[in-house]
């Protein structure tokens, strides 16, 4: 779905369906350098069991016009902007990584916007090791690879996924690859730099749900279970034997834990 955003084309999927703003939404945003393909399996889901669906590309990633925005305040207020240009009511808004200290700010932000939270493969600060940032500087290929290798649990490395012959770590080099100049970079040090959580966490008054890895190298589950702890509605789920990108690794079972919670 095309549509315009502060001037600028953006794009969203909507899981085959037409996006109807007459019906509750369910809001996908993704993390570093990833754009809406990784939310394939959710989309669908929600999409053709009475939800409209909007899995957004933010900018510079996917198919959206950029530049990249360049702090997590802006790429909140973008996703607000999104919201408002396709007239959405409450929707529960699912973020990813870098996508839930989006959607953290945008529930903080905009909370007449957000019915229920979704924070997945989260955790606060979401600091950014130098041998990462350096490559992605640099836009070496390494950025991707590392993250791609970290993203993943060593069984997601070996294999461990229901479709026979699926190469989830290729996937992700693939989602990575499409990423342009200077956008990983730009998306890390979006991390590396946010410090508003403190402040936005008692603004959320809705329902929030940590969805966490258990296998989790790149936000740990251990960490993230104190910053659980600020919310005033707060439930965790954490998927066994999984890690960082389990919508990958666990599709299954992600949809699950945001059908139940949804």
């Amino acid at each position: 779905m095309d549509f315009v955003v502060k001037g600028k084309r953006a794009f969203a999927a909507t899981g085959g369906r037409p996006f109807d703003p007459a019906k509750p939404a369910v809001v996908f945003v993704h993390g570093a350098g990833g754009d809406r393909t990784i939310w394939s399996l959710q989309t669908r889901y929600f999409a053709h069991h009475g939800r409209s669906v909007l899995a957004l590309d933010l900018p510079g990633h996917g198919r959206s016009e950029g530049p990249p925005c360049r702090t997590i305040g802006e790429m909140a207020d973008w996703t607000i902007a999104a919201l408002e240009a396709v007239k959405a009511g409450p929707a529960v808004v699912v973020g990813h990584s870098m996508g839930s200290m989006i959607a953290l700010e945008v529930a903080a932000r905009a909370p007449e916007r957000v019915s229920k939270l979704a924070l997945l493969g989260t955790t606060y600060p979401m600091p950014v090791s130098k041998d990462l940032l350096e490559p992605a500087a640099a836009n070496d290929p390494l950025a991707a690879e590392l993250i791609a290798s970290w993203s993943h649990s060593r069984i997601g490395h070996n294999g461990g996924q229901d479709t026979p012959g699926l190469w989830i770590l290729g996937g992700m080099l693939k989602t990575l690859g499409r990423a342009g100049p200077g956008v990983i970079h730009a998306d890390l040090a979006a991390c590396n730099a946010y410090d508003g959580a403190p402040a936005s966490i008692g603004k959320v008054t809705c329902p929030v749900l940590f969805l966490l890895g258990a296998l989790d190298l790149m936000t740990p589950a251990r960490k993230a279970l104190d910053f659980a702890k600020g919310f005033k509605d707060a439930r965790i789920v954490t998927l066994p034997e999984t890690g960082h990108m389990f919508m990958a690794e666990k599709p299954g079972e992600t949809l699950d834990a945001l059908k139940a919670f949804a």
